[in-house]
């Protein structure tokens, strides 16, 4: 099988590989924008989306000292909650709220709508992983830590 088959295989099915199954799966960031007027952001987390394995899972690690650089007086324990809300919703159950009965596919497209908040998605990305769960963390290793 060519790279392009196995790659047109992965787009329309979720599965490419002959001896490994490699999985499609969609990310964005989570960004702190502090001052929306003056735009400037700090990385803070990443929500990861894996049609076929039904997976929904959002990390994140806060740099509070970079992010008072930026903003001294951004309210840091806000920051913290909106964070872990998003992650709480990507969870689902009643801790989301109802929202949280939605399927993932349809939280992870509500999560990662735009909007002028200090806690923002940015685009969204996709790429081809073994593991879901692991990808999520090598994400939020490789961006935002």
């Amino acid at each position: 099988m060519n790279q392009l088959q196995r790659y047109s295989d992965a787009v329309t099915t979720g599965r490419v590989g002959e001896q490994r199954d490699l999985v499609v799966f969609e990310y964005a960031l989570l960004r702190v924008v502090p001052c929306l007027e003056r735009g400037e952001c700090v990385n803070a987390g990443v929500i990861l989306y894996a049609q076929e394995q039904g997976f929904l899972a959002a990390r994140w690690s806060l740099e509070e000292e970079r992010l008072l650089a930026l903003a001294p007086q951004v309210d840091v324990e806000g920051v913290r909650r909106a964070l872990e809300s998003v992650a709480a919703m990507c969870r689902g159950g009643a801790e989301a709220g109802s929202a949280g009965r939605e399927r993932p596919g349809q939280r992870f497209r509500w999560l990662t709508a735009p909007r002028s908040t200090v806690v923002q998605p940015g685009p969204i990305h996709g790429g081809l992983t073994e593991d879901p769960a692991a990808e999520v963390e090598r994400l939020l290793d490789r961006l935002v830590r």
